[in-house]
């Protein structure tokens, strides 16, 4: 358990329904389950998905290990297999950058939502970033770790999708307002509370974080 997950913590609950229940929460490309055992081990009942089976696998060995009680599933996070209204809340961090279909994912998303659900997005305009530089990184970044050439290949890949060319936020407003939902707003302090210091786990990116009514 450690402060930068009480950061988060923090960070999650200000923005959840206010009624004081058990919650159902999908936390979408869950990957290790960091949002999804947080969240479970605060009350709430929490599913986890990801369309990577070691990523699901990793993340029930961790949940084990937290002995965190929620579920997790294979699944493509742009068509979640679930039916209209199952959860109240709705948790994603660091995905929709990779997405090649965003406005099909929140549209997905929102459909799996209940009325008046929350959908949290916590993510970066990742596409203005060079993702082969890291120089300016701590020497233990979890970039630096994975060597020139994979970032190099992580920069070719995101260069073709289509969202790397939209300038987010404002893109991510203008979709979800095109959508009719009953409010939204965008938070660009975010990073400066999560990360209070350049380690392993520094984003030199600056995250925002969306959160929508539906």
């Amino acid at each position: 358990h450690s402060e930068m997950a009480d950061r988060w913590m923090k960070e999650i609950q200000a923005q959840l329904p206010k009624e004081n229940k058990k919650l159902r929460i999908l936390d979408v490309g869950c990957g290790a389950g960091f949002f999804t055992i947080l969240l479970a081990k605060a009350g709430h009942q929490v599913t986890g998905i990801d369309l990577t089976p070691d990523m699901i696998k990793n993340a029930k060995q961790l949940a084990e290990e937290e002995q965190a009680e929620c579920e997790f599933a294979v699944m493509d996070a742009e068509n979640p297999e679930f039916q209209e209204g199952t959860f109240d809340v709705i948790v994603s961090r660091n995905l929709t950058w990779t997405l090649p279909h965003v406005k099909h994912a929140y549209g997905e998303w929102l459909r799996v939502l209940k009325k008046g659900g929350v959908l949290l997005n916590f993510d970066a305009n990742y596409g203005i970033t060079d993702f082969s530089n890291v120089e300016d990184l701590p020497e233990n970044h979890a970039h630096n770790m994975l060597g020139n050439e994979m970032m190099r290949e992580c920069e070719e890949i995101k260069r073709q999708l289509p969202i790397s060319s939209y300038s987010r936020p404002a893109w991510d407003l203008e979709t979800l307002g095109a959508m009719s939902l009953k409010e939204f707003h965008v938070d660009l302090g975010i990073s400066s509370r999560i990360y209070l210091e350049k380690d392993e786990f520094y984003n030199p990116t600056p995250l925002f974080m969306l959160r929508t009514v539906k």
